[in-house]
């Protein structure tokens, strides 16, 4: 393959309706990618996104992947199960039909990754070789998903893996920020902080993570077999400025903080599953923590960084969070924030 068709050809995205894949299907295609999605409502999702080829298939089933990424440089694995149910059960199987599906046609795998497969151990400053010693089930397999893509890397299958902090922006799904801060779909009277005042934090714009990702598929030629990079993202180092960027965002300085109800989680993580999982990850709030993008710059030169109010005006009109006239203004912002600006 020449670094031309390299550079531009056919991408099979899995996961193109949820946030973080949309985004980046999105991106390669006005880059003049051919986008390839695989979909169990093909037709459905059409209608959204004409612009991709639409695949009828399901990332469970191995040979509706392969099949789907016939003709493939890149596939990005960007999947969940619907509704994230079975997520222990489904993800790793769905994995392993990429992988298989990449061997058989030569595709570079990209994969979206988290910090949810570090443990406290390996804060505060966190950096791509830490060792991986999860607390949590979804860690664990995070961490099995790493494990499997190093090893088919030494297999021939390149690798792209990018892991960043707590998602927050437009369509960025299940995430701390609309589903702990704010209420989505209701005006804002209170932000619900699972943090304390001190305790420095990572987020990440989910634009600006699909930017990342797809300026790290555009140097893919220049990158090792298994490339793994950080994002610093936004490091809320006071742990308060993710809510004053909201005060400022809605205009009310003095908008009540609460904190989150961790009391309830506790007493209710034995009956209800949810509930556990948050308690496991309460770690994430309690231990500072601080991404280094070193060898992203190295790679990349810069790392593409939206405004922080920019970005968080553009979450809370996409959650209905803003009244009518301060959501147009964040549909402007929304709409520049797709030219990051950057920063090192």
């Amino acid at each position: 393959m020449t670094k031309a068709q390299e550079k531009t050809g056919t991408v099979l995205v899995l996961g193109a309706t949820g946030g973080i894949g949309g985004a980046i299907a999105r991106g390669l295609h006005l880059r003049g990618w051919a986008v390839r999605a695989l979909n169990r409502d093909a037709a459905k999702a059409s209608r959204k996104a004409s612009a991709f080829e639409w695949i009828q298939g399901d990332a469970m089933n191995a040979a509706d992947v392969r099949g789907a990424a016939e003709g493939a440089a890149v596939i990005i694995h960007a999947v969940n199960p619907p509704g994230y149910r079975d997520w222990g059960k489904l993800v790793l199987p769905m994995l392993d039909n990429t992988i298989a599906a990449a061997k058989a046609v030569g595709a570079r795998i990209v994969l979206p990754g988290t910090i949810y497969n570090f443990g406290p151990d390996a804060f505060p400053v966190l950096d791509e070789d830490a060792p991986q010693n999860p607390r949590t089930e979804k860690g664990a397999i995070r961490k099995e998903m790493e494990a499997r893509l190093k090893a088919a890397s030494k297999a021939g299958v390149h690798v792209i893996i990018l892991r960043a902090g707590d998602f927050f922006g437009p369509d960025a799904a299940n995430n701390w920020f609309s589903q702990g801060l704010v209420k989505p779909g209701k005006p804002v009277t209170a932000i619900t902080y699972p943090g304390k005042a001190g305790t420095a934090h990572q987020w990440a714009y989910l634009p600006d993570v699909a930017e990342t990702m797809i300026r790290l598929i555009e140097q893919a030629e220049n990158l090792p077999p298994f490339a793994v990079y950080h994002m610093r993202g936004f490091v809320d180092d006071e742990g308060t400025k993710m809510i004053a960027a909201i005060r400022r965002a809605l205009g009310k300085p003095d908008l009540k903080v609460k904190r989150f109800p961790w009391w309830l989680v506790t007493v209710a993580s034995p009956f209800v599953p949810f509930f556990k999982e948050l308690k496991e990850m309460r770690y994430v709030w309690r231990e500072p923590l601080e991404m280094r993008n070193d060898r992203l710059i190295a790679t990349l030169g810069e790392e593409p960084q939206t405004a922080l109010d920019d970005a968080v005006t553009a979450t809370l009109a996409s959650l209905d969070c803003l009244p009518a006239v301060e959501t147009c203004v964040a549909d402007r912002r929304s709409a520049a924030s797709q030219s990051p600006s950057v920063s090192s």
